[in-house]
């Protein structure tokens, strides 16, 4: 397993703090970054990310734009959108991408299946 670092993006602080506590909860050796926002997130490209959850609908760059980004910055680090967006064209490019694709709301096993990605 060892320890990897996680971001997670979304405009909700709700939001966040619900993903931060499972993966504290299944893995407290984890380092956690997060953001409000996609410009936000990209301030922490040098810190060596394993895994992203990022929101589509945020304020600014919505998370498709900023899951781009970030697939061309790290390829080896696992992506996936968990949103409430669930428009078949924002799955299908999410597919596209290769990246993972959760509907909220958000649930412990939803995070769960995406932490098993990397684990």
């Amino acid at each position: 397993m060892g320890e990897k670092k996680v971001l997670i993006v979304d405009d909700s602080r709700v939001s966040r703090m619900l993903i931060k506590s499972v993966v504290v909860d299944r893995h407290p050796e984890w380092g956690i970054v997060e953001s409000g926002c996609g410009d936000e997130a990209l301030t922490h490209v040098d810190e060596g990310i394993d895994l992203m959850i990022i929101d589509f609908n945020m304020p600014g760059m919505d998370g498709m734009t900023l899951a781009e980004k970030m697939k061309r910055l790290y390829p080896t680090a696992y992506i996936s959108m968990l949103t409430a967006n669930v428009q078949e064209s924002i799955q299908q490019r999410a597919n596209e991408l290769g990246i993972g694709f959760e509907k909220k709301p958000i649930t412990e096993d939803k995070i769960a299946n995406i932490m098993s990605q990397v684990e």
